[in-house]
């Protein structure tokens, strides 16, 4: 309990922008890379990407997809953008973090 409380009060958590529909199989294994980054920098990598769409469609179900990202967001320090592409998914996660006034940080190279 002690250990999760500190977690949360340093907040820690940085969530893991990148691109997913346009090549699925590519991006997971390029956001694996990124979470591996993020846990070389002391951080815990949330990577909606990577867990979502074991169980939910892309396609079907986006919107509730996207409404659960955001409040993945929510629980975020961070939020860090990979890739040179930014999709129509990443712009709204990187909007929504701008309003909810969490630091974006941009990766070139991991």
């Amino acid at each position: 309990h002690a250990a999760l409380t500190k977690v949360f009060r340093q907040n820690l958590f940085t969530y893991i922008c990148s691109p997913y529909r346009d090549n699925p199989r590519v991006n997971v294994m390029r956001a694996r890379q990124y979470c591996k980054f993020a846990v070389s920098k002391g951080r815990i990598p949330i990577a909606p990407h990577l867990y979502f769409p074991q169980f939910m469609s892309e396609e079907r179900e986006r919107e509730r997809v996207m409404q659960m990202n955001f409040e993945l967001l929510k629980l975020c320090g961070e939020l860090w953008v990979f890739g040179d592409v930014i999709s129509d998914g990443m712009q709204k996660e990187i909007e929504y973090a701008r309003r909810k006034r969490k630091p974006v940080r941009y990766i070139k190279e991991v």
